[in-house]
């Protein structure tokens, strides 16, 4: 999926800086026309990233957890599910406590969550 060199390397660094600045959650298309948002193509390339390039992009949602919005750092834990279950679960417990607001779609439904009651909502299912 990803070209020869560091090309790939440079591909995730730019999707992980277009997740620290997120301010919306969305893991599908929104609104009427499915759209995509760039938050969510760059959080789909960080995921296809994860079985060819493991070590890098643990490396990155590390990044993304210390320096990423809200939101961005609510992708991270999401990615870390996939890696690293017990750092999610440590970085959700962490986040749980966190009143900051951001946008979330589902579908067309747009509404707003803070971190804390979205990191409790992860940990519930966990």
């Amino acid at each position: 999926m990803f070209g020869m060199g560091k090309k790939w390397k440079r591909e995730i660094d730019d999707a992980v800086d277009e997740l620290v600045g997120a301010d919306t959650l969305a893991f599908g298309g929104v609104g009427i026309a499915g759209t995509l948002l760039p938050v969510t193509e760059a959080y789909h390339r960080v995921e296809a990233a994860l079985d060819d390039h493991p070590e890098e992009v643990r490396r990155q949602l590390d990044r993304l957890l210390a320096e990423g919005s809200p939101a961005g750092r609510a992708y991270a834990a999401t990615l870390l599910e996939r890696v690293d279950p017990s750092a999610a679960q440590g970085a959700w417990t962490s986040l749980r406590n966190d009143p900051t607001e951001f946008t979330t779609f589902v579908g067309c439904v747009m509404g707003r969550t803070t971190l804390g009651d979205y990191a409790t909502q992860r940990l519930a299912v966990a």
